[in-house]
């Protein structure tokens, strides 16, 4: 028997088999985050996720947990009922926004920045998380607005 051959297919083997047994990276578990303070999701979603220590926030709308009605009083209105429902969900995962590391805004009118920030600003108020703003056409329930979170624990 040929000895050259032998012995890498006999390290292969053992390499096969090893990485069989010895998994260094584990599957993350995710649980899913739901609360009766936000508005129950309207398509097939959950409001958040939670992997490892990280949470991530479906996008919400100003929508009232209770009524289910969107905020009629304007941009000002929505970010604050966004901000509450968001708030919510950081809570039922046993995180705040001092955890939020990273916020996506849709926007529909872009002109509406500056209320927006005004808003935004009374619940980061230092240390605020990575952000965009994309102004965009059209948002579920007629919104004018849409956040979405990422947090960390």
């Amino acid at each position: 028997m040929n000895k050259k051959l032998i012995y890498p297919a006999l390290f292969l083997l053992a390499g096969i088999i090893f990485s069989f047994s010895v998994n260094p990276v584990e599957k993350i578990k995710k649980k899913i985050i739901i609360t009766k303070d936000a508005p129950q999701p309207i398509g097939p979603y959950s409001q958040g996720i939670l992997a490892g220590n990280t949470l991530y926030c479906a996008g919400q709308v100003g929508l009232n947990p209770t009524t289910g009605k969107l905020d009629s009083t304007g941009i000002v209105g929505e970010t604050e009922q966004i901000l509450k429902n968001l708030k919510a969900v950081l809570l039922a995962a046993d995180m705040d926004f001092t955890d939020v590391v990273k916020t996506t805004i849709y926007l529909k009118n872009v002109k509406d920045f500056a209320k927006l920030n005004e808003v935004y600003g009374k619940y980061f108020t230092c240390n605020p998380p990575a952000r965009e703003t994309v102004g965009i056409a059209d948002l579920p329930k007629g919104a004018n607005i849409e956040i979405s979170m990422v947090a960390v624990k």
